[in-house]
């Protein structure tokens, strides 16, 4: 005669009084073993009651505990009815492998067949060797390789659609340009103003905090409009139109590619170059400097109310002592280079938007690199002009 203990929770939150058609374990001991015996219906139905499941759940931690799931006789022939769902949660808990003993009909047979043929193990992640190493640094030069051939390609198409600009302007895409430089400048001006001027608060408060502890309020001038003129404005313009604007034209460029309108204009003899990169171009080579003077002015403006709040640094001070402190060329220098970032911001984000392949998730893909490499380069090209002109203005 077998005694039969059902498995219980010892823990209160556990304590469920499990219905009839539940899935549930119970033990069962006799003199030839203990078996597990599974009774209810293990279905994706019976799975879903929060209560009951994490009782459920509680059973195989102390079959876990006691080392009993593998061991163990598991008998299933009790069972109301058993689905995938179910199989697969035995086929979890068991290990993904099979137990020593266990009693099945033909039926729950197969379903547990199908699920431990269809829940392989993930194959063991090993090391890469020196050899595997080679080649993948060989793949990304090669692929660094072709990202330069292209852009390379570019700008000299770029050349030469400025050479026939200025031969015949009277065929240029003016309208183009125009519709450029509003979507890229004059949409970007509330957004550029507001980070820029929050930029120039916490650079003035933070400046005013070491500065008062040397009694070099005066100071204050000069440290902020260097690095707001000269560095902070042009770099903080130049990412936020790459993140803003890049991601746009890229995204645009790309669409086409998805939409078959590139291949389009090939057949109808449109030079892709001349229509959609040169008026890009120009409209971020002309607006950026722009948006790099708005920017530097409002970060000013927020750094001289700091100033004025945390140092006693009076808005007339400032504004009178600014000229002596930053030379002109300063000014000049961030403009030059504001006019490079839009460049290579339009080069980068066309070269991506061209190279999109006819499905969405390589335009996902392009749009994320576009503005990745164009927030890169602009850095790069900023320390570049840092170290060029070390002597410039300073």
């Amino acid at each position: 005669m077998s005694l039969t203990q059902p498995i219980h929770s010892k823990s209160p939150q556990h304590n469920v009084t499990c219905n009839a058609t539940f899935p549930r374990i119970e033990r069962f001991e006799s003199p030839a073993g203990v078996t597990q015996q599974l009774r209810g219906k293990w279905t994706a139905a019976g799975l879903a009651v929060p209560a009951e499941w994490a009782l459920l759940e509680h059973q195989f931690r102390e079959l876990k505990s006691g080392r009993e799931v593998g061991q163990a006789r598991w008998d299933l022939r009790q069972m109301d009815r058993l689905d995938h769902v179910g199989a697969q949660v035995l086929w979890t808990h068991w290990g993904r492998q099979w137990p020593a003993d266990l009693q099945v009909d033909d039926s729950q047979r197969r379903i547990l067949d199908t699920v431990a043929r269809f829940s392989m193990s993930a194959p063991a992640r090993t090391q890469p060797g020196w050899r595997t190493r080679f080649e993948n640094l060989g793949a990304w030069l090669l692929r660094g390789g072709d990202h330069a051939i292209g852009l390379t390609r570019l700008m000299g198409q770029l050349l030469l659609d400025l050479l026939r600009l200025i031969r015949r302007p009277q065929d240029g895409p003016w309208r183009d340009v125009s519709g450029h430089l509003f979507r890229i400048g004059a949409t970007a001006l509330p957004i550029t103003a507001l980070v820029g001027f929050l930029i120039g608060v916490v650079l003035a408060y933070l400046i005013s905090r070491q500065l008062l502890q040397f009694g070099a309020d005066a100071f204050v001038v000069n440290i902020l409009g260097v690095s707001l003129i000269r560095e902070l404005g042009p770099l903080l313009a130049a990412i936020l139109i790459a993140g803003r604007s890049g991601s746009s034209i890229t995204a645009q460029i790309g669409v086409m590619r998805v939409t078959e309108e590139l291949d389009a204009m090939r057949v109808m003899g449109i030079a892709r170059g001349f229509r959609l990169v040169l008026p890009r171009a120009l409209a971020l080579a002309v607006v950026m400097p722009l948006i790099s003077i708005w920017t530097t002015a409002w970060s000013l403006l927020g750094g001289m109310l700091t100033a004025d709040l945390s140092m006693n640094v009076s808005l007339a001070f400032f504004a009178n002592a600014l000229p002596g402190a930053v030379e002109s060329s300063n000014l000049v220098l961030a403009t030059a280079k504001s006019a490079v970032f839009g460049l290579l911001i339009a080069l980068i984000a066309c070269h991506y938007g061209l190279r999109v392949k006819p499905n969405t998730e390589s335009l996902g893909q392009g749009t994320t690199a576009s503005v990745v490499t164009s927030i890169t380069v602009v850095i790069l090209v900023d320390a570049l002009f840092a170290v060029l002109f070390r002597n410039v203005g300073i």
